[in-house]
């Protein structure tokens, strides 16, 4: 990931995590669990069997409120469910934080940049975590 042509965040194989945080979102740690223990890497059967933890994969968060679009009228979409910055970053800072915790080696992006995401995605899985 590059902000202004310098890369600021990578890792190897794991899973690249776009994070939308929504007004009165707070919990983390679930979420972090979640994405750390799901087992949707393939094991020797080729079976979605093992987890970030499992394979030692890391994990590149990058904020992303554009995920929390109204697009319901017209042609530009709304970001009035995104938290606003000062309630998202601390909330990206915490579950980066719980991430690492569990033992998720972490890279992150930078919070309100505009940044250029490399992504090979092999499989391809892609799956979306509400809640």
């Amino acid at each position: 990931m590059r902000v202004d042509g310098e890369v600021v965040g990578a890792i190897g194989p794991g899973l690249c995590v776009l994070l939308g945080i929504a007004r009165g979102d707070s919990e983390t740690e679930r979420f972090a669990g979640k994405i750390a223990r799901l087992r949707i890497f393939p094991d020797a059967e080729g079976r979605f069997d093992r987890s970030l933890l499992d394979t030692g994969g890391a994990a590149l968060v990058v904020s992303q409120f554009t995920l929390l679009a109204d697009t319901g009228k017209g042609n530009r979409p709304g970001f009035s469910e995104a938290a606003p910055p000062e309630e998202a970053e601390p909330l990206y800072e915490r579950f980066c934080a719980d991430l690492e915790t569990l033992g998720v080696p972490v890279a992150r992006g930078v919070f309100g940049a505009s940044m250029a995401v490399e992504l090979v995605n092999d499989g391809p899985v892609t799956i979306i975590l509400e809640g």
